[in-house]
């Protein structure tokens, strides 16, 4: 919980306050040092999603799993830096490279381009 209390203080002085923090109900955003950071005086409210709501997050939680295994595990970073680059890296080729067999095995980014395409 510090370490999350602790990242939200940094993303709070560098942002700003956002009007809503949407979480998942793990202890660290349950906690009451977290509760009262988020809930602090400045009309930021705090949600978060329903016991038994995970599939909401079914999308982003395949992503992290496809970084993890894809990438992460198999060139374990040296450091916070490392772990940013690997992690730029890989996204830039989950967008750009990587073939997805949800959307008939094209590239996010041939697929961004077509809708573009298609509104214009």
């Amino acid at each position: 919980k510090e370490w999350v209390c602790e990242c939200m203080r940094e993303a709070f002085q560098i942002n700003g306050r956002p009007e809503i923090v949407n979480t998942d109900q793990g202890s660290q955003f349950t906690s009451a040092d977290f509760v009262a950071l988020i809930l602090d005086g400045e009309q930021t409210k705090l949600s978060m999603d329903g016991k038994g709501r995970a599939t909401d997050n079914a999308y982003i939680e395949r992503f992290w799993r496809s970084i993890k295994y894809e990438k992460i595990y198999l060139n374990p970073p040296n450091d916070g830096l490392d772990l940013f680059i690997k992690t730029r890296d890989y996204i830039d080729y989950y967008n750009t490279e990587r073939r997805h067999s949800m959307i008939d095995d094209k590239r996010p980014s041939d697929l961004y381009l077509q809708q573009l395409k298609a509104v214009a």
